[in-house]
């Protein structure tokens, strides 16, 4: 996959091209993508993806701190690649951008400086300002144009088209595994070891406090069984999400622990990835340390019979 920042220089072959924020790059839009290198086969031209960055919720909604995503950029660009598209553009999104009217867009930049020859849309895709280009408007646009159109239904799920706003809720419940499904892919936490108070260790369990891009979605507070990736290798790991309330009297101090079994070594300040495979239980307060810590050994346990399988 060719990466592109905007729309200059760009010499792709007969252009089929979807666009999207793309969030999570779950199962129905890899059903969309799908679709979308298939039609590139069928008329030998080249696949294209069109995202934005940052997120446009970012640039037009005032509470940035309460908004929250399935996948950081790095995070979307990896998962786009491994869809097997020819091509991703990203476009720089501001204010002046999101005031581009629908047409304007497919007639300036789809057509006249991308060349595409054909696209691809989901069932309820919006695009253009304040997302007034419907599937309706964009056929009328494009009958103007020299490329087609062409839209293509959701991923059905048994609750129906699979969603980001459906895979949000789940995770935000604590339904680890059903977002997993969701996604066709282990949901995961990538960031930095930092500094934290050790007090996983004196219960013998030493944990890595992660600190995570500010956007991204934490799952429910809870123990977790995570696979591990740190220095090119996987371990399984116990991850405790939550205020630690046994031990913690600030209930407002949120943490991301993560005690990484059969591991040893200093790893501060390192870059270190936790998938979630299975969510063990709720956080709840315990009388004392002792009886906390012999939790953490059931959980301990637990985990390694999860990788056992």
């Amino acid at each position: 996959m060719i990466l592109h920042k905007g729309f200059n220089g760009l010499n792709i072959k007969s252009p089929v091209v979807t666009l999207g924020i793309f969030d999570g790059v779950h199962t129905g839009h890899k059903s969309l993508l799908l679709q979308l290198t298939r039609k590139a086969k069928e008329i030998d031209g080249e696949s294209v993806a069109i995202t934005f960055s940052p997120h446009p919720r970012l640039v037009l909604e005032k509470d940035h701190l309460n908004l929250f995503f399935l996948t950081t950029m790095d995070e979307k660009i990896k998962l786009l690649e491994s869809s097997g598209i020819d091509h991703l553009i990203v476009i720089d999104f501001d204010k002046a951008f999101s005031r581009i009217e629908a047409c304007d867009f497919i007639r300036d930049y789809l057509a006249g400086r991308l060349h595409a020859r054909h696209l691809i849309v989901g069932y309820d895709h919006h695009f253009g300002r304040k997302g007034s280009g419907d599937f309706e408007t964009i056929h009328t646009c494009a009958q103007k144009l020299d490329f087609t159109v062409e839209r293509v239904a959701g991923f059905e799920t048994g609750k129906g088209p699979v969603s980001s706003t459906q895979i949000r809720e789940a995770l935000l419940s604590g339904r680890i595994e059903e977002a997993g499904q969701l996604l066709g892919y282990a949901y995961s936490l990538t960031g930095q070891v930092v500094e934290g108070r050790k007090l996983g260790r004196s219960l013998g369990y030493p944990t890595a406090n992660i600190k995570t891009d500010p956007h991204k979605l934490i799952p429910a507070n809870g123990v977790y069984a995570t696979e591990v990736l740190s220095g090119g290798r996987s371990y399984p790991g116990m991850l405790s999400i939550g205020t630690n309330p046994t031990v913690n009297s600030a209930a407002d101090l949120r943490s991301i622990e993560v005690n990484i079994l059969d591991f040893e070594g200093d790893i501060y300040g390192e870059t270190i990835t936790v998938a979630f495979r299975k969510r063990l239980r709720d956080e709840r307060k315990f009388e004392t340390v002792q009886k906390l810590a012999a939790q953490m050994a059931v959980d301990k346990a637990d985990t390694l019979k999860i990788f056992r399988k």
